[in-house]
C-alpha cells in the first residue's frame, strides 16, 4: 500500500493528462493550464513539474496532488487518498535537486471602491444585469497577480474574501467562502454564483431579498452552507443545469431532510444557468 508521502509524489502533470487536461504553455520546469477548478479564458493554473505542486492564481490556492483531487472530486482527504491509492497508471514525479521553496505570488487586493468603471458596467449590461442592482451588492476591486495590476467586479463573501469577475477573468481572492443575506425568514434562495443572484434581481424578482439568500460561490462550498440552509423550512435551489448542479441539488435534498428543497432549474431549462437564460431572453 502506498504511503501518504508516496502518493504525494504521483505526478500531477500525468494525472491531469489522464483527465484530458494539458498545458497551454509548457516548458521543462512548469506548465500553465486553464484552471480545472473554475471557468477562465486565460491560463492561471500553474503546475511546478520540479516540485510536483500546483497553484491556482485565481483562487489563491494550491498544494499537492491530494489537495488537487480533493478540489476536483469535492471529497475529503481520506477519500482522495483512497482514489489515488487505487490508481496504478499515474507515474511518480521525477526527483530533482531543488532550491529552497520560494513563496508563490498570490492574488493581492489593493483596494475596493464603489463600482463605477465603464468597462465593468458595460460588461454587466452585456450579461443582462442592471448596473444599479450590481452596485448595491458589488464593489470595484483593484488587485495584482505577479506584480501586474488588474481591476474587476468584486462580490464579498462572509469571510472577507471576494469573488472577482471581468470580461477576461473569473476567480477569487482568499479566503473562499459562502455569502449569506440573513433576513430571519423560514425560506431561503440558494445560488451557485453571484451572477445568477444578480440576474434574478435584474428580472422580475426584486422582492427576493425580503427572504434569506445564500450564494455558494462554487458548489464545492455546499458543506459550508449546510448549517445556514438546514435551519430553513423551504430552500429554493437555483443551481446550474449541469452534472455538478444536479449533484448539488441531490445532495441538498439528502442532507436537509427536514427542509422542502424546491429545484427551480426547470424555469431555465435548456440554459446552463440563470444568467444564460437572462441573456437569451
Amino acid at each position: 500500500m502506498k504511503t501518504i508521502q508516496a502518493i504525494k509524489h504521483l505526478s500531477i502533470r500525468a494525472y491531469l493528462a489522464e483527465q484530458g487536461l494539458h498545458p497551454t504553455k509548457d516548458n521543462p520546469r512548469y506548465g500553465l493550464y486553464l484552471s480545472p477548478l473554475r471557468e477562465e479564458h486565460m491560463p492561471s493554473f500553474k503546475v511546478d513539474y520540479e516540485r510536483n505542486l500546483w497553484y491556482d492564481f485565481g483562487l489563491g490556492e494550491g498544494g499537492s496532488i491530494i489537495d488537487l483531487v480533493m478540489r476536483l472530486k469535492r471529497c475529503d482527504f481520506a477519500h482522495a487518498v483512497r482514489l489515488l491509492r487505487n490508481r496504478e497508471r499515474v507515474p511518480i514525479a521525477a526527483p530533482r535537486s531543488l532550491s529552497p521553496l520560494s513563496t508563490v505570488p498570490a492574488l493581492r487586493i489593493l483596494s475596493d471602491t464603489p463600482l463605477r468603471h465603464s468597462a465593468l458596467l458595460d460588461y454587466l449590461r452585456r450579461r443582462g444585469i442592471v448596473p444599479e442592482v450590481a452596485c448595491t451588492y458589488c464593489r470595484e476591486i483593484r488587485y495584482t497577480i505577479n506584480g501586474r495590476k488588474y481591476f474587476a467586479i468584486g462580490f464579498p463573501n462572509d469571510a472577507g474574501g471576494w469573488e472577482l469577475r471581468s470580461e477576461c477573468f473569473k476567480g477569487s481572492a482568499s479566503p473562499k467562502q459562502i455569502t449569506t443575506i440573513d433576513n430571519c425568514t423560514d425560506t431561503v434562495i440558494a445560488f451557485e454564483g453571484f451572477m445568477d443572484f444578480l440576474s434574478c434581481l435584474s428580472t422580475k424578482h426584486p422582492d427576493q431579498l425580503r427572504i434569506d439568500v445564500i450564494v455558494l460561490n462554487s458548489v464545492v462550498n455546499l458543506p459550508k452552507a449546510l448549517p445556514f440552509l438546514a435551519r430553513h423550512s423551504t430552500i429554493h435551489a437555483f443551481f446550474d443545469n449541469d452534472n455538478a448542479g444536479r449533484k448539488a441539488t441531490a445532495e441538498l435534498i439528502r442532507l436537509c431532510p427536514r427542509s422542502e428543497v424546491v429545484d427551480q432549474s426547470c424555469f431555465y431549462s435548456g440554459h446552463k444557468d440563470v444568467n444564460d437564460y437572462l441573456i437569451a431572453h
